[in-house]
């Protein structure tokens, strides 16, 4: 699944009419997760991933004020798609354990297709500065409360268990969610989409009254 063009909003967003320069950032970003990946988020200069991008530093700090915004953006790309999805899966009018169900493999599918990108943020989010670890928390967290809302929902409905804390359902199903990139590999038996429905499996299994 396509991420969008980080020109077009966030810390990236100072756009341009120019479609070749329009590229520009996606190109700081597909370097910066390469080499943050190969060698790691401290030991990778702003010199190597300009160089490796084909830009100038300056290119660089039109579109992103440090290096932190490289490894928060690489994260944050993902997370808005996620949430992008989980609101327009909230908002259908199909019932909702459903909607919970859909909610729960798409994060699936959409962590493995930006695995990579996870797993550089998580290994190196200790190394961003505070302000940019509370806005990842805050991203986070408005997902995180918008998926259990769907818990609740069905809950009050009575559909879902009840006997079961919603935030706690959230955290647990997550981590595992969080997980996959320590043994998910591309190419292995398991497809993305297998391994979303065998998760989902679960998570709904755990909530039947």
């Amino acid at each position: 699944m396509a991420l969008e063009n980080p020109a077009d909003r966030g810390t990236a967003g100072r756009g341009t009419a120019d479609p070749e320069a329009a590229q520009v950032p996606r190109r700081l970003l597909e370097a910066a997760t390469r080499l943050f990946a190969q060698e790691g988020f401290d030991r990778t200069p702003v010199r190597r991933i300009v160089e490796e991008a084909g830009v100038t530093k300056g290119a660089l700090y039109h579109y992103f004020d440090s290096k932190d915004d490289l490894l928060h953006e690489i994260y944050a790309r993902v997370l808005r798609l996620q949430t992008e999805n989980l609101e327009r899966i909230a908002a259908t009018g199909a019932p909702v354990e459903q909607r919970l169900r859909a909610a729960a493999a798409d994060v699936v599918v959409t962590s493995i297709a930006n695995l990579d990108d996870s797993k550089i943020f998580f290994r190196s989010m200790h190394q961003l500065g505070e302000e940019k670890q509370k806005e990842v928390r805050a991203e986070r967290r408005r997902y995180h409360e918008r998926f259990r809302a769907l818990i609740e929902e069905g809950q009050r409905g009575g559909v879902l268990r009840d006997g079961v804390r919603a935030d706690l359902v959230v955290d647990f199903y997550f981590g595992s969610v969080h997980h996959l990139g320590t043994w998910y590999r591309e190419g292995g038996p398991l497809a993305a989409e297998t391994v979303a429905e065998y998760f989902a499996d679960l998570l709904m299994t755990s909530l039947r009254p």
